[in-house]
């Protein structure tokens, strides 16, 4: 499971684009947008800098959410 965090998702819009960048990645993947928090998780085999990299050509800036602790989660 991957957490991203997407700081410039403003709108329904935003995370209807992101759910479909992930999705060119990885059609079988469970994508679960948060528009509140800005976040995306994403369960996936896909390796996660496949989908970092298809949000950013959607034209949205993503990166690993960290936990409190610095660990990656």
């Amino acid at each position: 499971m991957y957490h991203l965090n997407i700081p410039d998702m403003t709108c329904g819009h935003c995370v209807g684009t992101v759910e479909k960048a992930v999705k060119t990645v990885d059609p079988s993947a469970s994508v679960a947008v948060d528009l509140g928090t800005k976040t995306v998780s994403i369960e996936s085999q896909v390796a996660s800098e496949a989908f970092i990299a298809s949000i950013a050509s959607a034209g949205y800036g993503a990166s690993f959410k960290k936990s409190c602790c610095s660990h990656v989660v």
